[in-house]
């Protein structure tokens, strides 16, 4: 699976990506979260611009999965990593996370970031088995805790939430 910066053209196509892996939480009764818009284009144009957006390619080169990232305290913040159902348990997640863990260390950042479900299997535990480690709020980085702040605000905290952190 080849890695490569997101096209402006393909921005549509990351909304689909993350429509499709999102039906995922529809079976484990979490339906508010499959039924969740995603980002706006001009949200995702916004991570695009920036070099921080990424997509996992298909041989004909079309995406099947996508990470999008900030700058966050220091650190490179993951806003969102979907992969379509037809690339799921083919380590393209990993290969994206992996990517940008890269990335930054080569920029000498210090860590990765990122905020998930906790008691989702796909989530904090998939997360941990890829070099994440759970923060204790009193370790949140005021960047981290303004991230919290806006999600718990969109109605996130309805299920157990946490911020994890990868060293590099």
């Amino acid at each position: 699976m080849r890695i490569r910066a997101v096209h402006t053209d393909e921005l549509p196509l990351l909304q689909a990506i993350e429509r499709a892996a999102g039906e995922c939480f529809r079976g484990i009764g979490m339906p508010e979260i499959a039924d969740d818009e995603p980002l706006p284009l001009d949200e995702l144009a916004r991570y695009q611009r920036a070099g921080l957006a990424w997509a996992a390619v298909t041989e004909a080169d079309a995406p099947l999965a996508y990470l999008i990232a900030d700058r966050v305290d220091g650190n490179l913040h993951i806003e969102q990593v979907s992969v379509h159902p037809d690339g799921a348990r083919r380590r393209i997640g990993r290969s994206l996370l992996d990517h940008l863990a890269a990335r930054a260390a080569a920029e000498s950042i210090p860590a990765l970031t990122l905020t998930t479900f906790e008691d989702v299997p796909w989530n904090a535990p998939y997360y941990a088995r890829c070099g994440f480690e759970r923060l204790a709020d009193g370790e949140l980085s005021p960047g981290l805790k303004d991230i919290r702040d806006r999600e718990a605000e969109h109605g996130l905290d309805r299920w157990p939430r946490i911020c994890m952190r990868r060293v590099l």
